[in-house]
């Protein structure tokens, strides 16, 4: 069976330090006008003096059916064997389609480059190696968990087996690659948000 690689970002554990946004732009040269990864902070909420954040990890959700994928004229944007939406440099022409089409918001153009850019887990510099993507390697609160869903022993599956989880705009069918253990602090829980701020 062919691996099915997936993030987890547990908003227990995430406290917004932006050690995962600083490597990520390490590992991968990223300009500083643009971003594969930040962790946005909303709140507070509840009421004094059980206020709480939300920490919310913005990036590619390496979606299985990928609007971004799908509208790319040259094959730029493609679906590797390995399943994770990659970008193959040398077709992209710049035209943005993927930057419109994109339901997350999070891809762009490296201003660099000229090419259209965007989280890929680090496939490249570091899953060629064997290696985590290093915005897990440099969660120090281990609130990032990377792995293969298609494996019953492995870290992934056991969380998303044990605790709620949730993906955004799942609703669109872009099938997100991306799970979230949803923040139950100050005793407010993802339903609660929901229902304050809307689907997300």
């Amino acid at each position: 069976m062919s691996k099915r690689l997936i993030m987890i970002h547990d908003e227990n554990k995430c406290i917004g330090c932006q050690a995962c946004n600083i490597a990520c732009r390490s590992e991968n040269g990223t300009p500083d006008e643009v971003t594969r990864l930040q962790v946005r902070v909303e709140g507070p909420f509840g009421d004094a003096p059980n206020l709480h954040f939300k920490y919310n990890r913005v990036s590619c959700q390496q979606c299985e059916d990928a609007p971004c994928v799908k509208v790319c004229p040259t094959g730029a944007a493609y679906v590797g064997e390995d399943g994770l939406v990659s970008i193959k440099a040398e077709k992209c022409v710049g035209c943005m389609y993927c930057v419109a089409a994109c339901p997350y918001k999070v891809r762009f153009m490296n201003p660099e480059t000229k090419v259209a850019d965007k989280c890929n887990f680090c496939k490249e510099t570091r899953l060629a190696k064997g290696e985590l993507p290093a915005c897990v390697t440099a969660c120090p609160t281990d609130a990032l968990i990377f792995g293969d869903a298609n494996d019953p022993s492995s870290e992934v599956v056991k969380i998303l087996n044990t605790k709620p989880s949730y993906q955004d705009k799942t609703h669109l069918g872009t099938k997100p690659r991306l799970y979230r253990i949803p923040t139950k602090r100050g005793g407010s829980s993802h339903e609660q948000y929901l229902g304050r701020y809307g689907a997300i």
